[in-house]
């Protein structure tokens, strides 16, 4: 019964995948090279006459690893498929709008294949190249009559090479064996007919899966200025970027005799103080005028073009490209400092996005899901809603790695499992799924989750006395930083953890469950609290410094009570061992405990050095860059924003409280700031609360989406100097509702504007 299910399951993955394809399509790789070979680039061709433009025209393509397509000389896309894959076994493939591009009669479709040919961080490599093209309403189809070719130009740099992480090779061009316009025109010699490989849903490419994220965004190609810096045979052109970007180079060269190597790169080429290397370029020039852009991305503040004497760069530009979204949301103040943290910490977002949220764009591209939680819940706040579709891709993509023994790890996908049993932890709970739940209203998602958050929680157990047992993932990792108290962090993010599958269980309706995970919960919090010695929380076993974090995490996990508030604070001032991932969680502990100015000074104590530096557009991985820093010391890791949203859900008090924010809470604590703002994309519309503290009056105004109402928080001592619009008759009674000191209005869609007498 069991292997009839499995070869169920296994036709019905075919059917799926064949579903949107055309049965004749064929997996095609040019018939003449070493097809699969690291780096290998492949150029296509297919020519087809239609004698009139169908009313919709949607491609259905899947390349392995990455492609470029043409339609009578136009760009179609530049840089299509997502790296592999939604499983450890399967392949995303891209539908592709081709009715703007076509014409009756001759059409010219050309597609430029770059197969990586290795695994990486991001990416697991199916070793062998292909391509999959099914456009069957015009006659597009791939199959043998497609011609192709390896492309001749392509190479791979010298040493050093990008560290093991990266699948991306450096690429080296030799402009003398270029092809030219070989997109449009008579096919050139050269050119052989493809061979085929299999059909859709065949190995190694295995279940196709629409890509879930949307094709990149194209900035375009701008021009930039250069500052010349003469050296010995070459000089440096030196580009100041406008901030950290995904960019490909654009240069424009002048060579009489050719044979000459112009060496790309920016400021990101050296991504660790051990040595490791990021990607670069190289172009080797053939006689006269020729414009190159190297099409493997890199990112970075400045770039840096070498130039051979006897040639002449004439332009310098660059295309930035990145995820599809707009920053739409955000929070603005009166204080400078918190105005350039949010200003670097949305540039630092964007630069981690792409085929997935990454740690950091030159050194792994990875999506570790400690990093990921935070980015998720920086986006929420900011970009618009299709930056939904890189976290739900994320979440399915960790479940679906999910191993037999139960354990999950990240980064995937991708060559890297072993577990990190912490991030691990942080995503299924209250900080990573549910999150996204409360925000998206995506309640297939948690279906989808659900089970395998169930079958990791297995296999954490608890002592007699309570306390999550000592359990060790392939890493214990826990954060950077000394003086980790490990067994405590575990326990802390395990109790979180809990308290989402709780809620999702709720929420399917399945209650045994629910009632189990809090039996689970309460058992754990008497545990967790055991270990409380009068002044700070340690592990019996613990022999370290308090760690910070561990209290920070007992209070926003619900563990600490407020008897244990001012011996935390006092390690709060002591202690500061932290990582910029984890010291976000200090910062909300701080305004759960009532200290919310003590917790905005640290906040600005710790991030200062990285938000005040003049010489770096985005956030650090540690608290300085190199070997001041944590993990290799990257300057553009987007997990130090995380206390940009303890502004927004803190400081201004805006978060949901019915999923897809149909209800949301307003609350906010003033403190610090004389005047602020919020604007939040939600899926239900766009949120606006904002404050302005007068000499005699707090005003405020705010603006709930149709369809949705806000639980407006007012202090009980308030409620007779309130002068507004608010609709003051609609008091919740609920207990379930009720904040110590405030009392909440209901308050429908609309625009309201309203003071508060000091």
């Amino acid at each position: 019964m069991r292997i009839f299910a499995i070869l169920l399951t296994l036709i019905s993955s075919c059917l799926v995948a064949a579903a949107d394809f055309s049965p004749s399509a064929r997996w095609i790789t040019a018939s003449q090279g070493d097809v699969d070979a690291p780096n290998t680039w492949i150029a296509f061709r297919k020519d087809v006459t239609i004698d009139r433009v169908p009313e919709e025209v949607v491609a259905s393509i899947s390349a392995d690893s990455k492609y470029w397509l043409w339609i009578n000389g136009r760009q179609v896309v530049f840089e299509g498929q997502l790296k592999r894959g939604p499983s450890p076994e399967d392949t995303y493939f891209d539908r592709v709008d081709l009715r703007p591009y076509l014409r009756k009669g001759r059409n010219e479709v050309a597609l430029l294949l770059w197969y990586f040919g290795k695994s990486g961080f991001s990416h697991k490599s199916s070793e062998q190249s292909g391509l999959l093209f099914s456009a069957p309403q015009v006659g597009l189809v791939s199959d043998a009559s497609w011609m192709s070719r390896i492309h001749p130009a392509y190479g791979t740099c010298g040493d050093p090479q990008p560290n093991y992480r990266l699948s991306e090779s450096s690429l080296r061009y030799d402009g003398r064996l270029d092809l030219g316009t070989w997109q449009t025109g008579e096919v050139q010699q050269g050119f052989a007919p493809s061979r085929e490989r299999g059909k859709a849903g065949d190995a190694p490419w295995n279940k196709l899966v629409e890509r879930p994220i949307p094709l990149w965004k194209d900035f375009g190609v701008v021009s930039a200025k250069t500052e010349c810096h003469p050296g010995d045979g070459a000089d440096t052109l030196v580009v100041h970027l406008p901030y950290n970007i995904q960019l490909t180079p654009v240069i424009t060269v002048n060579d009489p005799e050719g044979g000459h190597t112009i060496g790309i790169h920016t400021d990101h080429i050296r991504v660790s103080t051990d040595g490791e290397w990021s990607v670069r370029a190289e172009y080797i020039t053939r006689p006269g005028k020729q414009t190159y852009e190297s099409l493997g991305w890199m990112n970075g503040d400045w770039l840096y073009v070498t130039v051979p004497h006897g040639v002449t760069v004439s332009r310098v530009a660059y295309r930035q490209t990145g995820y599809d979204t707009e920053v739409v949301g955000g929070f603005h103040c009166d204080d400078p400092f918190f105005n350039r943290y949010w200003e670097k910490g949305m540039r630092t977002l964007y630069v981690n996005m792409r085929d997935t949220y990454f740690d950091c764009p030159e050194r792994e591209r990875a999506q570790w899901w400690g990093d990921g939680t935070l980015l998720m819940a920086e986006s929420f706040y900011s970009l618009d809603t299709r930056s939904h579709g890189i976290m739900r891709k994320g979440l399915l993509e960790l479940c679906s790695h999910q191993k037999a023994d139960h354990t999950i790890h990240s980064p995937i996908p991708g060559i890297y499992e072993a577990e990190l049993p912490g991030q691990m932890l942080a995503t299924i709970g209250l900080k990573g799924m549910w999150r996204y739940y409360m925000n998206t209203g995506d309640k297939d998602l948690i279906e989808r989750v659900y089970p395998h958050v169930c079958r990791y929680l297995s296999i954490w157990k608890l002592e007699p006395g309570g306390l999550t047992a000592e359990r060790h993932g392939a890493w214990d990792w826990g954060d950077w930083g000394d003086n980790r108290d490990i067994r405590l962090i575990y326990a802390a993010w395990h109790y979180i953890a809990l308290d989402g599958a709780a809620r999702m269980a709720d929420l399917l309706q399945h209650g045994a469950e629910a009632r189990d995970f809090r039996q689970q919960m309460e058992r754990l919090k008497v545990g967790f609290n055991a270990c409380w010695n009068g002044q700070a929380y340690r592990h019996p076993s613990y022999q370290g410094a308090t760690d910070d974090r561990v209290q920070a995490l007992a209070v926003v996990a619900g563990l600490a009570d407020a008897s244990k508030y001012a011996a935390i604070k006092r390690v709060f001032e002591q202690e500061k061992w932290a990582s910029p991932y984890m010291e976000k969680y200090v910062t909300d502990a701080c305004f759960i405990m009532g200290e919310p100015a003590f917790g905005l000074d640290r906040c600005e104590e710790r991030y200062g050095q990285m938000v005040n530096s003049p010489l770096y557009t985005t956030l650090f991985e540690g608290w300085g860059v190199g070997k001041d820093g944590f993990g290799g010391g990257t300057n553009n890791h987007a997990w130090s924003g995380g206390p940009l949203v303890t502004l927004c859900e803190y400081v201004m008090g805006v978060t949901p409280v019915v999923a897809g924010w149909k209800r949301f809470a307003v609350d906010p604590t003033l403190v610090r700031f004389g005047q602020a703002s919020l604007d939040v994309p939600t899926v239900s519309g766009k949120v606006h609360f904002s404050f302005k503290q007068e000499t005699d009056a707090v005003r405020y105004r705010l603006t709930v989406p149709e369809g949705t109402e806000a639980l407006v928080y007012l202090p009980v001592r308030d409620l007779l100097r309130v002068k507004g619009n608010l609709p003051m008759d609609r008091r919740v009674s609920a207990a379930s509702l009720q904040r110590p000191g405030r009392v909440p209005l209901l308050v429908p869609a609309g625009k309201y504007s309203y003071t508060v007498a000091k």
